[in-house]
Parts: structure tokens; sequence; C-alpha cells
């Protein structure tokens, strides 16, 4: 029940913060600049959301002015050319669109969802592309609230907008539940395989699935929004330690062992690779840097967030 009520709390304070974040990311695309022409893969830079907009830092010198473009987005991730733009649409309830864009930030296909938007992450190829939404009313929940989350294969364009019914598996059985919820997936090389966290029955846990047989694992309790990194070998995520706030762990997938990095701040984020020894995230409206040895994190680009390195 102490686990129960623990998750339900998290997920209605991220409730309340996102549709407080809903209304101000509204006015926030309204305010920012428009750059003419923009190459989301262009590489050796750090793509971010600044001013509402995706933008652009040089890797080399992240604190200098960024390259504001055109598109506004609430939540954004992007990889080889394609970018998954998350947009808030105002309403009562709001809902969301999902719009896959080329590298020049022109839209390719849209898409219309329920909630309010989450999380965005788009495969290192470019080919899959998967967000997480909050969404009100399901009878299970009775905090009101759940999430749902797609995945679109852009090649293809086979199209999931709820993975809620992917066989699971908890110590190797098949799990049956209706309060079943994923959110902040990650997506290895080969566009098939990825990683996500699935809450039920009170727990979160790490789950390891497969695209194309359709089938998903967990891996172990208390891990969510995983991000995998560049060689597939090691995930970061944020991990719920005593007495709630999360602290950002790396886990070694060859061993399975886990360890804290530098950052003692809680980080409510899916956070992403900069380079092989260090990740990056969203803290207090920053984007912040913690070497995977446990060194102490850097600001890294103020007055941004969504960052996403592009080699």
């Amino acid at each position: 029940m102490r686990r129960l009520l623990v998750l339900l709390t998290s997920v209605l304070v991220l409730a309340g913060a996102a549709t407080a974040y809903a209304a101000w990311a509204a006015s926030d695309r309204r305010a920012a600049p428009a750059a003419a022409a923009f190459d989301a893969a262009a590489p050796g830079r750090v793509l971010v959301r600044s001013g509402g907009r995706i933008a652009a830092v040089p890797t080399a010198n992240p604190g200098a002015a960024p390259q504001v473009s055109g598109r506004a987005c609430d939540r954004f991730s992007t990889a080889n050319g394609t970018t998954l733009c998350l947009i808030t649409r105002p309403g009562t309830p709001p809902t969301t669109q999902a719009i896959i864009l080329d590298r020049s930030l022109r839209p390719v296909r849209t898409i219309n969802l329920a909630g309010i938007p989450s999380r965005a992450r788009v495969s290192p190829s470019g080919r899959m592309a998967s967000w997480t939404v909050f969404v009100t009313g399901d009878s299970y929940n009775s905090g009101g609230f759940s999430t749902w989350t797609g995945i679109l294969d852009t090649r293809t364009g086979y199209l999931i907008t709820n993975m809620e019914d992917i066989p699971l598996y908890l110590d190797g059985r098949r799990h049956h539940s209706v309060d079943v919820n994923y959110w902040g997936v990650t997506f290895a090389a080969d566009d098939d395989r990825f990683y996500a966290t699935v809450s039920t029955k009170g727990k979160t846990y790490l789950v390891e699935g497969d695209f194309g047989d359709w089938r998903a694992r967990a891996l172990r309790e208390n891990a969510e929004c995983p991000s995998l990194s560049p060689d597939g070998t090691r995930l970061v995520f944020k991990k719920r330690v005593s007495p709630g706030p999360w602290r950002l762990h790396v886990l070694d997938l060859a061993t399975m062992r886990e360890r804290a990095l530098g950052e003692t701040a809680s980080v409510d984020d899916q956070a992403a690779w900069l380079d092989p020894g260090t990740v990056m995230y969203a803290k207090d409206g920053d984007v912040w840097a913690a070497p995977l040895d446990g060194g102490p994190p850097r600001l890294l680009i103020p007055d941004a967030t969504s960052p996403t390195a592009i080699p």
C-alpha cells in the first residue's frame, strides 16, 4: 500500500506540473524568435528546446548563443534527420499532436493524441519514434490519471498508439493486470530492441522489449525513464531513493550492476547521452551534464531543456 501511495502521489504531482507546463509553454512559444533556416542533422551540435523552440549550440562551445529554429515544441527528440515534436493543443481536456519532421523541420506526418506531452524519443537511425502522454479518465486508476505510450515505425508507417497490451513477463511469468502503464521508451541501434518503464500493482520496473516479437520482460524494480548509451552497453535512469526524490544511476547491462551518478539533486527527466562518458538532463530550466565516473555535475546549456547530441 505504501508503494502504491508513493506511485499515485508522484503521478498526481506530475499531472499538475504537466498541466501548468502546458499553459506556460503556449506563451513561451509565442515569445520566441525564429531563424530562417535550420538543419537538425548537422553534426557537432547539441539540439535543445530553448525559448519554446528547437535550437542548437555547438558541442565544443555549449554556452554559446543558440541558433533558434522556427519550430515550436513542448517536447521533442531527434536523430539522423528525423525529429519528433510534441505540441499541446488547448482544450478541456488538452490534447497532443505528435509531428514527425524531416531534417529541415518540415512536417512529414501528424498524429493526434489524447493527453499532455511527457516524453519523446527517436531511435539512433531515425526510424522509430516513441512518445508518452499523460491522460485522464482510466477507470482502473483511482487518481484518474495514467500514461499512454505510443511507437511509430516511420519507414513502414506502422503505428501503436498505446503499448499497454504488449505481453509483459515478470519473473518469467506472463503478467495480466488492468493497471499496466508504460513510459520513457529508449531504442537500441537495431530499431527492434527497446527499454522502457512499466508500472503495475504499485511498483515500477525497467523492461526490455522486442518490437518485432512484440513482448517485454522486466529486468529490475525501481528504474524509470531509461536512456541507452550509444554503444548499447549501459542505461542511465532515475531511481527513487528515500525519502522520495529521484537520483540518476547508470546500469551496466552485462553485469547488471548499478551506481549512482554525482548529481545529488532530484532529477525528473529522461536523460540523454552527451558522449560515451557523460549524460545530460534538464534541471531547474537548464541542461546539466554529469560524468559516469561519479564526478560533480556541471551546467552545460542555460535556459534549455530536451537535449539531444548530434555526433
